[in-house]
């Protein structure tokens, strides 16, 4: 895997070498889309390594110790914190901040792109991570849960759709103009959601700390993915007008 990995990589640093200038006025997509690929290679590639380990059994002492150590601190407050926490990586929790989120791109950014791709991210992430499931086939903890639980284990499907979602939205943060203060709380906030989710599953016994991350690797490649495809669909768009442009100034010069 890493073998091809290398490959597709120098294969690609090689076309932006011979096409790619920063002069170009698609450069700004061009090298979002490298980033984006290259993250999507190598975090395809630490998933692979991380399965191989899983279905070895090679990483059960990990998974005992770090289960032991954070399920070691459980209280009844404490497990009520994480049994909201878990909750925000619920289905009616994207729903609520989806709506939040779609109100604010349509009425005040006049876009609504990003709420297409934030729904298409989010909904293909948990279509996802249903399939890889069933396909790893892992059974969960064994140690008492403090929540009701009936789906397989690997990967966790709230750590992937909670780096899926909102670390898509900290992509977008990037992408809208804005205070750089309320950028940096934003950025906080949407990256602490990630891991206190991901968190409350290991805490609530319901997943390994393995499946936890395996689920943010899965869900970081899917937003490599989305990147470059929307980006590639961006880029071909910004294409077609300069192209008709061109064409209305050319039939204006005749």
């Amino acid at each position: 895997m890493v073998q091809v990995s290398k490959k597709y990589i120098n294969e690609f640093v090689e076309f932006y070498k011979k096409h790619v200038t920063w002069k170009n006025p698609d450069f700004p997509f061009y090298l979002l889309i490298f980033f984006a690929f290259l993250v999507f290679i190598l975090g395809t590639n630490l998933f692979v390594e991380l399965t191989e380990k899983v279905q070895g059994e090679t990483i059960d002492n990990f998974d005992n110790r770090i289960t032991d150590y954070v399920t070691s601190f459980r209280t009844p407050a404490l497990n009520q914190f994480f049994q909201f926490v878990t909750d925000l990586g619920d289905v009616y929790a994207y729903l609520v901040a989806t709506t939040i989120a779609a109100i604010f791109f349509f009425f005040k950014l006049k876009n609504k792109k990003f709420i297409l791709q934030l729904l298409g991210v989010v909904i293909l992430s948990a279509l996802a991570n249903m399939a890889l499931k069933e396909a790893f086939n892992r059974a969960r903890p064994t140690i008492e849960h403090l929540v009701v639980v009936e789906s397989l284990s690997y990967p966790s499907g709230h750590a992937m759709s909670a780096m899926a979602y909102y670390g898509f939205l900290i992509y977008l943060v990037f992408h809208i103009k804005m205070n750089k203060w309320l950028r940096f709380f934003l950025t906080l906030l949407f990256s602490a959601l990630i891991f206190f989710i991901g968190l409350s599953r290991i805490y609530l016994g319901v997943h390994f700390p393995s499946d936890v991350a395996g689920g943010f690797v899965a869900g970081l490649i899917w937003i490599a993915f989305c990147i470059v495809l929307f980006n590639i669909i961006d880029l071909l768009r910004q294409r077609k007008v300069r192209s008709r442009m061109e064409e209305e100034e050319n039939l204006e010069t005749e």
